[in-house]
């Protein structure tokens, strides 16, 4: 029942996150124009220019706010990672050394050992 719920889970993460790429997109290009506007905004010496830069990043900053449902995406992209991490380490099957007869299963350890008395 818990595998069944999580893969709900995920099949529910991954439709936001699908749904959320253009938004995504979108946010990353209006975050690229405002930041680039910000530096020519700094670099430029007339009034004119900064006047130029200063409406083109207002216009990639009103972009930015209006691509803030991206987060939703980006949360759910997120969740999905931290959620395989888990998954992909509750099938690592754990071996006790002591359950095991294996005489190679702890080699290293014997082989310090007796490089640690002669």
């Amino acid at each position: 029942m818990k595998k069944f719920l999580m893969l709900s889970l995920a099949v529910l993460l991954i439709i936001i996150a699908l749904g959320s790429i253009g938004n995504i997109i979108g946010l990353i290009i209006s975050v690229a124009i405002t930041y680039f506007s910000l530096k020519q905004f700094l670099k430029s010496d007339s009034f004119g220019g900064k006047l130029l830069w200063v409406i083109i990043g207002l216009i990639g900053l009103t972009s930015t706010f209006s691509n803030l449902p991206a987060l939703a995406g980006i949360l759910a992209v997120y969740l999905l990672y931290v959620g395989y991490k888990e998954w992909k380490k509750d099938e690592k099957p754990t071996h006790s050394s002591h359950s095991s007869n294996d005489p190679f299963e702890s080699f290293d350890k014997q082989w310090n050992d007796m490089k640690g008395k002669y």
